[in-house]
């Protein structure tokens, strides 16, 4: 599990770390930072998938995506004695990010190309470092990379062994290191964070992927956009929690079941009887709270949780009489792995609060940088360049 996550230069997060718990909720008011937080934890699954440059080159280039305030903002400027004003930079270019676990950790921190290089948006990786443990420490790390030398340490005898030299500025260790052997714990900490799963992106319009005809195949694992839904219900019925499946449709929509439709062999579709009606709707009938709510059932209660799920924003489009049911799923899911809710929803906080235990992260932004000022920082040492 996720303990620590930090990040340093990022949007609005000039240096936050913040603790996560088995159910964690972040929260605050519009422009506070909850949105930079979430894409962070995206940059960071983004690694291990090869991404994680492209990325930042798609939000328009490291100069866009780096904290736009001073390098420090003075005690004098934060009582108003003195104006905001750039200062001389003491240090280099880098946008940081990172996370501690009850098991590994990770960070890397990143600068601006060489001035020879053709793409200059494309942000360069300085240093990366891998870990056991929640924080970094000198006896702890397993593999490091600086510039473009990675080198690992010896599971047998513990002494350090350069893999390679020539590591590009813009590929990871993390997708080019990990091997069997010395840099086995590099490829398991990479498949456990290639696992990460994140939805931002369930469509309930019109138009929208899950209102239209399925092939129903096994489908363990909702997509991003909910095109899947009615095979992934079929799946979490046939080989999950089909009693919690109909206890969280009954306990939104009281004497509601679903029906999969359509033969298994071909196109099918998801039907929902509701208590009045003569016959059952289908998906592309159902009000865009009621569909949503069901992509969230879909993913919440999937067979093959993974190791870490966010959600931000789930409770768009959902009448305020559903927040009780979504944090009864909330809460069942953390239970199976590390849940991470971005929220400001504060109906649906207080629900989760009467669910179960939460921890609660409430971002506050104050001369444009993000601070959480209720929760105690967990300790964190980054890399050095």
């Amino acid at each position: 599990m996720i303990t620590t996550l930090a990040v340093s230069g990022y949007r609005s997060l000039r240096d936050l770390v913040v603790p996560l718990g088995r159910l964690t909720v972040i929260t605050g008011a519009n422009g506070s930072g909850k949105t930079s937080l979430y894409r962070a934890l995206r940059l960071l699954a983004e690694t291990a998938q090869g991404r994680l440059v492209a990325t930042l080159a798609a939000e328009g280039g490291l100069s866009s995506a780096l904290w736009a305030g001073p390098e420090t903002v003075s005690r004098a400027v934060r009582a108003g004695e003195r104006p905001v004003q750039g200062t001389v930079r003491k240090g280099p270019v880098s946008l940081r990010l990172g996370f501690g676990g009850d098991a590994f950790g990770f960070a890397v921190d990143l600068g601006m190309p060489s001035r020879e290089h053709p793409f200059p948006l494309d942000p360069a990786i300085k240093v990366e470092a891998m870990w056991n443990g929640e924080r970094l420490g000198r006896l702890s790390v397993f593999a490091e990379r600086r510039g473009p030398s990675v080198r690992l340490r010896g599971v047998r005898n513990g002494a350090w062994r350069e893999v390679t030299e020539r590591l590009s500025p813009f590929d990871s260790m993390v997708t080019h290191c990990a091997e069997p052997g010395d840099g086995a714990e590099l490829l398991t900490l990479r498949e456990r964070m290639r696992d990460w799963r994140f939805y931002d992106a369930l469509r309930t319009d019109p138009d929208a992927p899950a209102r239209r005809p399925q092939m129903m195949t096994f489908t363990p694992v909702l997509g991003g956009d909910g095109a899947d839904l009615a095979a992934a219900i079929a799946t979490v019925a046939a080989i999950g929690d089909a009693a919690a499946l109909e206890e969280a449709v009954e306990h939104a929509f009281p004497g509601s079941r679903l029906e999969v439709g359509g033969d298994v062999a071909g196109p099918g579709g998801l039907r929902l009887h509701q208590h009045g009606l003569l016959r059952p709707l289908g998906l592309a009938e159902l009000s865009d709270g009621t569909l949503r709510y069901l992509l969230l059932v879909a993913a919440l209660l999937s067979p093959r949780p993974p190791e870490l799920m966010v959600l931000n924003e789930p409770e768009a489009s959902l009448h305020p009489s559903l927040l009780p049911s979504l944090a009864r799923l909330l809460a069942r899911a953390s239970r199976r792995c590390q849940v991470v809710v971005v929220s400001h929803s504060e109906p649906l906080i207080d629900a989760l609060r009467e669910a179960g235990v939460i921890e609660e992260v409430r971002l506050e932004k104050s001369f444009g940088e993000t601070g959480a000022p209720g929760v105690e920082a967990p300790g964190w040492d980054w890399p050095r360049r």
